[in-house]
């Protein structure tokens, strides 16, 4: 009987360490990327703090065995090279995220316009896919606006298709609407009360409302500057019957009630924190604050219900908050901001904490 080599000895036993690695349930986790740095809040001291640093999203990496760390690069080689789970060297990480949504599960949805697709960071199932089939025979192209469709349902507008296509909570393709009168679909919400979908179209420069099955029911605006009008609108949100559109190269927001009557409206060009000059992303928390992503200056800006400016998070960079050309921002029930870090390829997420007694 031959004894086996020191190496065919080592790569048994890496192969029995590994398998057994492979039973393992991840956990999907936020931690923060430096030592210390979840302690970060804004705004500065002496200030009561209002927002604390959660972590950020980027990929694969966000995957941790349960009650351990971050698989090692090394191990994840080893893995590959012998031959387990079909671990690819090449990690699976956004790209060019634009802007998300997160269900009433905890998963979160990504669309990412580079990588053509859209993550969904599975927390419950500890894993992360990529869905990019758009219909069955199309892949995404520049999915952009991501919002939660009827139950069990997804919907993403494509700006290159110039449709808004549906997906089960699987990720399987399930219809489409809008590919004939849609220019370039951008911004994407939804009122569940009324079944209702507004699409951004950027290049029509309006908002088509269609019904939950397809049917568009209403146009919202025209081209112009006047209330009610816009230049390029991209993002929206839906909270507390209102509509928040970021109407961008008119460099303010709109505010619209749930028949597209034009209710408020804040934000101009300027130097200063508060003022917009490119507005992308829009969202409101629990408390009504709204969050506005301005990504010429790197910011992510919050307002409170009456569009006064309350506080400026961000500025040109790489570090723990700050940005570099954000696009998208939303919310979840934990009222948690999420912000699409898009040339930084990642997800920045904050904790709201409240306002001060």
């Amino acid at each position: 009987m031959n004894t086996p080599r020191p190496l065919q000895t080592a790569i048994i036993g890496l192969t029995l360490l590994m398998a057994g690695c492979a039973q393992q349930h991840l956990v999907m986790n936020l931690a923060d990327p430096g030592t210390g740095v979840s302690a970060k809040v804004w705004p500065d001291p002496p200030d009561p703090p209002r927002y604390r640093y959660v972590g950020e999203l980027t990929g694969e990496e966000n995957f941790r065995a349960e009650g351990g760390a971050a698989t090692s690069k090394v191990l994840n080689v080893l893995r590959w090279l012998v031959g387990l789970d079909g671990y690819n060297p090449n990690p699976v990480v956004l790209q060019r995220p634009q802007s998300g949504v997160v269900d009433a599960e905890g998963r979160i949805y990504v669309t990412d316009s580079n990588r053509q697709g859209v993550y969904v960071f599975d927390g419950v199932a500890g894993q992360l896919d990529v869905w990019d089939m758009a219909l069955r025979g199309t892949k995404f192209e520049t999915p952009i606006g991501i919002a939660l469709g009827m139950p069990g349902e997804i919907l993403v507008a494509d700006a290159d298709l110039h449709s808004v296509f549906r997906l089960n909570n699987k990720g399987e393709p399930a219809g489409e609407f809008g590919r004939d009168v849609l220019k370039r679909p951008t911004g994407l919400a939804r009122d569940a009360k009324r079944g209702h979908v507004y699409v951004a179209d950027t290049h029509a420069h309006d908002i088509k409302v269609f019904s939950d099955d397809g049917k568009l029911l209403q146009v919202i605006g025209k081209r112009g500057e006047s209330d009610g009008e816009f230049n390029f609108p991209t993002h929206m949100t839906f909270a507390a019957d209102k509509l928040y559109v970021t109407d961008t190269l008119n460099s303010r927001v709109q505010i619209f009630d749930p028949d597209g009557n034009m209710i408020q409206k804040f934000g101009k060009l300027g130097l200063y924190v508060g003022d917009l000059v490119r507005p992308k992303g829009v969202t409101v928390d629990s408390a009504n604050n709204i969050y506005v992503i301005e990504s010429l200056y790197d910011n992510l800006l919050v307002y409170d219900s009456q569009g006064r400016t309350l506080l400026g998070v961000g500025g040109g960079g790489k570090k723990i908050g700050e940005f570099y050309l954000p696009t998208g921002v939303w919310t979840d029930s934990q009222d948690r901001i999420y912000i699409a870090d898009m040339y930084n390829g990642r997800i920045t997420v904050l904790q709201y904490l409240g306002t001060p007694q």
